[in-house]
């Protein structure tokens, strides 16, 4: 008989140490769920992030701030503005595929022979972006830069001017062409201030903030 009593004695015990620790599990469960509330949790795009300020940008970890693309003419000056916040270690450059983009133009050219000619001695001079294209009337031109606006073109048109190369016009590139877009990892609030500030510089240039593309 009492070795009955002692047997459900322990039992009881048993069944009352199981119940507590699995109320206590169920408790922490429902207080975890109470605390992270998915539901509330809001991801913000990057145009948001760019929103933010320089400032707040720089206390976000795992941020890039992206400015560009760049035309290999722009590229070199991109890189001088950006010397002096020494960031190297920071900064990544990576090619993308632009289309739309205007081009300075020369007169054309009856055969393509001869605006290839002329295109190798413009590259001679160092000047970057140059290809030639078909025109009306089974011409041939030179295209030297590649720009977002139609603007920044013209521009660059009067600069060649003054270097002795004759620019009459501008024209729209069709197809793509490589540019490079600068990357910028966790950037201290003074660079994204200072690049912002360089915005005006590069007409048509895009400078946005957001998540860092994870590398494989």
């Amino acid at each position: 008989m009492r070795t009955v009593l002692v047997l459900l004695l322990l039992a009881n015990l048993t069944l009352f140490a199981y119940t507590r620790l699995d109320g206590g599990g169920g408790g922490e469960a429902i207080r975890l769920s109470e605390q992270v509330q998915p539901d509330k949790i809001k991801l913000l795009t990057p145009q948001q992030v760019a929103a933010l300020g320089p400032a707040k940008v720089a206390a976000l970890a795992d941020v890039c701030v992206e400015w560009g693309p760049f035309s290999e003419a722009e590229r070199s000056k991109a890189l001088a503005d950006l010397e002096p916040l020494a960031i190297g270690k920071l900064t990544t450059q990576r090619r993308v595929d632009v289309s739309g983009l205007w081009s300075a133009s020369l007169t054309p050219y009856g055969s393509r022979a001869a605006a290839e000619r002329r295109a190798g001695e413009l590259r001679l001079q160092n000047l970057r972006d140059v290809a030639v294209a078909e025109a009306p009337g089974g011409k041939y031109v030179v295209l030297i830069g590649a720009f977002r606006t139609e603007d920044a073109a013209r521009n660059y048109a009067s600069e060649l001017a003054r270097l002795g190369v004759a620019i009459p016009t501008t024209m729209q590139r069709t197809g793509n062409v490589a540019q490079t877009l600068f990357v910028v990892r966790d950037p201290p609030a003074n660079v994204v201030a200072r690049m912002r500030e360089l915005q005006a510089s590069y007409p048509g240039v895009d400078l946005k903030a957001g998540t860092c593309e994870r590398t494989s």
